[in-house]
C-alpha cells in the first residue's frame, strides 16, 4: 500500500515577504538533491477543516458562496480555518457546521486528510463525515461578508459526484469528501472510518 512519508530538505535562508490577516507568504532557499539551491515561495496556512454532513436520505448539506479569487459562486461543504494553533479539529468542525448551517451532528468520523496545494501552500485540511444531523438549538450565528449571501441546500450524494465528473462543481473539499464517502460506502462501510480524534500529523492537537 502506498504511503506518504515526511521528509525535510535543508533550507539555507528563509524570509516572510508578506504577512496577511489569516495567512502569509514564506520564501525559502532549498538545497536540491544535486547540491544546487532553488527559491521556493509558498503560502503558510493555519490549516482547515471541512464537514460532509450526510442526512438519512443520503443527501449532503451544501452551501453556495462567492469566492473572490476565482470570481465564482461555488457549491461547497461547510469549512473553516483552525482558529487556534493546536486546536482540536473536531471542535473546529462542529463550530463551522453550527455557524454556517445551524446544524449539529450525533456521529463524527474522519473521511480523509489532504494537502490542498502542496506545490504552493502548506495548507492541510481534515474532512469529517457528520451523521445524525439535526437543527441546532438557540439563535443562529450572525454571519457577515461573503457568508451573508450564502445559500444552503441538501443534495443527493450521487448528484455531487455526477456534477464533479461533468466539470460543473469545483470545490476541492466537497469533491474529495464526496468521492471518499462513496468509496467508504462501497468498501468496509462508514463505521470503519477513523474516529474523530484520530492523529493528524500535519496539524498535531491534543484530543
Amino acid at each position: 500500500m502506498l504511503k506518504d512519508t515526511p521528509e525535510e530538505w535543508r533550507v539555507t535562508a528563509t524570509s516572510t515577504p508578506f504577512t496577511g490577516k489569516k495567512t502569509s507568504v514564506r520564501t525559502d532557499e532549498v538545497v536540491m538533491p544535486d547540491g544546487s539551491t532553488a527559491t521556493r515561495d509558498y503560502q503558510v496556512h493555519p490549516g482547515s477543516v471541512a464537514v460532509l454532513a450526510l442526512d438519512e436520505q443520503d443527501r449532503v448539506l451544501v452551501l453556495r458562496q462567492y469566492r473572490h479569487p476565482v470570481r465564482h459562486k461555488l457549491w461547497e461543504i461547510p469549512a473553516g480555518l483552525l482558529d487556534i494553533p493546536g486546536e482540536n479539529p473536531l471542535h473546529a468542525a462542529q463550530r463551522e457546521l453550527y455557524e454556517e448551517a445551524h446544524v449539529k451532528a450525533e456521529d463524527w468520523r474522519v473521511l480523509t486528510d489532504v494537502y490542498t496545494t502542496p506545490g504552493g501552500s502548506d495548507e492541510a485540511v481534515r474532512v469529517f463525515l457528520a451523521r445524525g444531523i439535526s437543527e441546532a438549538e438557540g439563535d443562529r450565528y450572525e454571519v457577515s461578508e461573503e457568508e451573508a449571501d450564502m445559500e444552503v441546500a441538501r443534495v443527493p450524494l450521487a448528484d455531487l459526484i455526477a456534477g464533479a465528473l461533468a466539470g460543473d462543481l469545483h470545490n476541492n473539499c466537497m469533491i474529495v469528501g464526496a468521492l471518499a464517502l462513496r468509496a467508504a460506502q462501497m468498501g468496509d462501510g462508514l463505521d470503519a472510518l477513523r474516529p474523530p480524534d484520530a492523529p493528524w500529523p500535519a496539524r498535531p492537537f491534543t484530543p
